[in-house]
């Protein structure tokens, strides 16, 4: 009976905490997710660049969300702007434009490296027709996303957490000890929508509201986590049954009007290439890619592309010209 009575004052202490985050950190976010038409030629490409102007009191994070677009996502879209105070009126690139993952455009295709969701709807013997796409974060290093194809088994709104005793012991070893179990609310790891995989422990789901801003980054025991008000967006729309498809791509390449692009983005930790290597990968991706087209290759874009990745793609070939070869750093 006291070992009860102790828990019960645990939950509602870590309750209480909850609400009082969760009142200095709610906010409105209207978000701007945007539901894009796939090229019906063929192409590759969706969405275009924008810019917006930081007000005073923005932060690089705070116009992530404004635009759905994850933390690591700005920043290295944004290399020369301070992420902390960008400054008044000072120009930031939105990066809203996507080479689409090689997977099949149908049900949801998570890119780890990109740390982005695209969710193809499909109807019954019907091809996509659009995409929506959304920044998501996921596991560190030592708790490593898994990839593969899977499906969503179970959707649950409101979500009751109980933290697996590998979560708690770490959690432990840093002062914090976690409640056995804890209950739905505003600061529930898990956010108010989950969405579980078949793959066991892993989920698709939302985030309490001390942690909403921390989208786009590893910082996950595994699971894929996206802002609240996205997969609010989501959840709806993605039946028990939807196939998942989790890929491994830091390179991306896609057709757009006869014009050849790629698409860079930072090779996880544990996947750390050389330019070498990085090169070697990107030439096997376009010798596929120009299996069926003749392409003149932009040389300086390529290395530019590979050498500083910013996650935009970026036009590596050319009109016409002569074929130009590729060295080393």
């Amino acid at each position: 009976m006291l070992q009860k009575t102790i828990e019960l004052a645990r939950i509602d202490r870590w309750k209480s905490g909850w609400l009082a985050v969760a009142l200095m950190l709610a906010t409105p976010i209207n978000g701007a997710a945007e539901i894009f038409a796939l090229p019906t030629d063929g192409s590759d490409l969706i969405g275009e660049i924008q810019y917006t102007k930081a007000r005073h009191e923005d932060t690089l994070i705070d116009i992530a969300r404004e635009f759905s677009i994850g933390q690591d996502e700005i920043v290295m879209a944004n290399p020369t702007v301070d992420r902390w105070l960008p400054g008044n009126g000072k120009e930031v690139l939105i990066p809203r434009q996507f080479v689409l993952p090689d997977a099949p455009r149908a049900g949801v295709v998570i890119n780890i490296p990109e740390m982005r969701l695209y969710y193809f709807p499909v109807q019954p013997k019907v091809k996509a027709t659009q995409v929506v796409t959304y920044p998501v974060s996921i596991g560190r290093m030592d708790w490593r996303t898994p990839l593969g194809a899977t499906k969503i088994v179970q959707k649950v709104k409101d979500p009751v957490w109980i933290p697996p005793e590998s979560i708690k012991e770490e959690h432990a070893r840093e002062g914090d000890i976690l409640p056995d179990v804890v209950p739905a609310g505003p600061l529930n790891p898990l956010g108010t929508f989950a969405m579980r995989l078949g793959v066991p422990g892993y989920l698709i789901h939302g985030t309490g509201a001390d942690k909403a801003y921390g989208i786009g980054m590893r910082v996950t025991h595994g699971c894929i986590r996206m802002y609240p008000e996205d997969i609010e967006r989501l959840f709806p729309q993605v039946n028990v049954g939807t196939q998942v498809h989790l890929v491994n791509q830091p390179v991306k390449l896609g057709w757009s009007n006869g014009i050849l692009y790629m698409e860079v983005h930072q090779p996880l930790d544990e996947d750390r290439m050389t330019y070498e290597q990085l090169l070697d990968l990107a030439m096997d991706l376009i010798q596929n890619k120009t299996k069926q087209q003749q392409v003149v290759l932009d040389g300086a874009a390529v290395r530019q592309a590979l050498q500083q990745p910013t996650g935009i793609p970026i036009a590596i070939s050319k009109p016409s010209d002569p074929p130009q070869t590729f060295g080393g750093t």
